[in-house]
């Protein structure tokens, strides 16, 4: 798919650019959790403009490389990889808001706009006159949308948030890895994606809300809030049970067996769901009697005695290949599947089926980015924007009279 020239389906919605077309975000954010929740409205249609500090550079992602596209001339740009993972479909303006002239600016900009996001430490914008409080008092339509790290409230509302320390706080670290190891983050930073997620479904809401009575109000998210709302059956575990849930590296805490195991030449992912898949997995392994035994022929019974049954279960399947086992589990209906590498995942089928990675002409250049997974009827999500260089569009956008009409 050529993102930079989307071309809707003639059936679909004359909505070319997607359910939130007319709606206007200011986007004050940078890092991560800010900017996914930005580059999720423009997918879904919405004119948004960046605004970035020319003093630092821009977003402090874009120095977070490499690997960073390298322009027609051999040199490099400041389109990191990371920069690029949140900032499509976006408009860059460099505006200085330590000065009167750029705090006017933000104003203006702010005037026109049905949401403003930022994620400034609490109280961060106060001086500048860009708070909550002083931006809405002429503007009481305006959705402002504020992410930080502990958020507006509470004892360490006063602290920096950045995703690992989040994960470490509200609790994800302590329940991933290995049992006898060290706690481990996520992979990514989910935490930030996770929280820039729910700051989309608020606005979205506080849209609606707007819609059908013309007010505007204040969405205070913070990244350990977020977190800590996603910790779903073990938080709620714990808070039911006072017990500390044990890391359990990829096994379930309430499923057996359910996790990573080794073939003869590969890791294989197992996820036996109910007892029914239990017997027909026992079938293929040759080992039907288990599925009668008092210790495993129950979901309850096998977590009971899950050391017992991983005994007998990680040699027996070492006799078999990863593909043999996929395959076999695929005939019974019992969910297997492989741990791919990243070339692996961008080659497959799948991946070209749902338009999951595309190409959009920026800049500096072609680049290569990950797709949206929303998929509409009527109102699909367009590619418009390739991420831009900091500033890209300030000479275009800040002397006219309605920025966002021409972004």
């Amino acid at each position: 798919m050529d993102a930079s020239n989307p071309q809707p389906d003639a059936t679909r919605s004359p909505l070319s650019h997607g359910a939130l077309k007319g709606v206007k975000v200011l986007d004050l954010s940078r890092i991560l959790a800010g900017p996914t929740c930005t580059q999720l409205l423009g997918d879904l249609g919405a004119t948004v403009i960046k605004v970035e500090n020319p003093k630092t550079g821009g977003d402090d992602t874009r120095q977070w490389g490499p690997p960073y596209v390298i322009d027609a001339a051999g040199e490099q740009s400041d389109l990191s990889a990371y920069f690029m993972a949140a900032n499509r479909n976006k408009r860059s303006v460099a505006v200085d808001i330590t000065t009167a002239e750029g705090q006017a600016v933000i104003h203006r900009l702010a005037a026109q706009a049905d949401i403003l996001v930022e994620n400034f430490k609490p109280g961060g914008l106060a001086k500048y006159g860009l708070d909550y409080t002083s931006i809405t008092k002429d503007l009481p339509g305006l959705i402002y949308c504020s992410i930080s790290g502990y958020g507006q409230t509470g004892p360490n509302s006063h602290k920096p948030g950045y995703d690992l320390m989040a994960q470490g706080y509200g609790g994800l670290m302590s329940l991933t890895g290995d049992p006898d190891g060290q706690p481990v983050k996520a992979g990514v930073g989910i935490a930030d994606v996770m929280c820039g997620m729910y700051a989309t479904i608020g606005i979205l809401a506080a849209l609606h809300h707007r819609d059908t009575t013309g007010e505007g109000q204040q969405i205070d998210l913070a990244l350990v809030d977020a977190q800590i709302a996603w910790l779903i059956n073990e938080g709620v575990g714990y808070l039911n049970t006072g017990s500390l849930p044990q890391r359990r590296g990829n096994e379930h805490p309430s499923i057996v067996p359910y996790g990573l195991y080794e073939t003869s030449d590969a890791h294989v992912i197992l996820a036996v769901g109910n007892d029914s898949q239990f017997r027909r997995f026992m079938e293929f392994l040759g080992l039907e009697g288990l599925a009668e035994d008092p210790r495993f022929a129950t979901n309850p019974a096998r977590l009971q005695h899950r050391g017992a049954l991983n005994d007998i279960l990680i040699p027996a399947l070492k006799r078999f290949s990863m593909d043999a086992v996929i395959a076999g589990m695929e005939a019974r209906k019992v969910p297997a599947g492989p741990v791919q590498t990243l070339d692996r995942v961008f080659a497959s089928d799948q991946v070209a089926a749902r338009d999951m990675a595309i190409e959009m002409q920026s800049g500096a250049g072609p680049v290569q980015l990950l797709g949206n997974p929303l998929n509409f009827s009527r109102t699909p999500v367009t590619y418009r924007h390739a991420p831009p260089q900091c500033g890209e569009a300030s000479a275009d956008l800040l002397d006219a009279p309605d920025p966002f009409a021409k972004a």
